[in-house]
């Protein structure tokens, strides 16, 4: 396949019995106009708000310090080298996820699927985040907020506070960081 049909111009093949073979003309794709609009568009993509809110409780889940030996190692060995190979690969080909993956080898298309499984999945998580991220900020423009007490119709006689016991770490992150 040539590089000039893959930027969209259209190529005309002569065959056996002269007769000429159009090949269909792919649609122009848009260009980056300089290298820093490219930076910015690729930042704003992989640092989202929910990496930035999750990551510090994910960490202190996990073991904090011991978490980052095993997340440094991943990130350096999978997820950069992952991360610049599709993104150089997308660069190239000027191609989606799942068709730039056929380019290579139409083997490794079930890779560009995978891919898409996995941005939907993630979108609808964030999607979700978001529903209820308005709701509770709709809700607080009310005169009385809902959240404010226990005296709503679908609450319990039970608590799910409980009282700050002797001031341990895990107290402490469960009912002054997260509340």
């Amino acid at each position: 396949m040539s590089r000039e049909f893959l930027k969209g111009k259209c190529l005309e093949m002569s065959g056996q019995d002269n007769r000429l073979v159009k090949k269909t003309q792919l649609l122009d794709r848009g260009q980056w106009a300089n290298k820093l609009e490219f930076l910015l568009a690729v930042a704003g993509t992989l640092v989202g708000l929910g990496n930035l809110w999750r990551f510090p409780y994910l960490c202190y889940k996990n073991g904090g310090g011991a978490f980052l030996v095993p997340y440094v190692l991943f990130l350096l060995a999978c997820g950069i080298p992952m991360f610049l190979l599709e993104t150089a690969m997308g660069q190239f080909t000027s191609q989606g996820c799942i068709t730039c993956w056929r380019h290579f080898c139409p083997l490794f298309e079930g890779i560009g699927y995978a891919t898409q499984v996995v941005i939907a999945y993630a979108a609808v998580s964030y999607i979700v985040i978001q529903a209820w991220a308005f709701f509770y900020l709709f809700s607080s423009f009310s005169a009385d907020i809902p959240w404010a007490s226990c005296k709503n119709s679908w609450n319990t006689g039970f608590s799910f506070f409980k009282p700050l016991h002797q001031s341990t770490k895990a107290d402490f992150f469960q009912v002054v960081v997260l509340c």
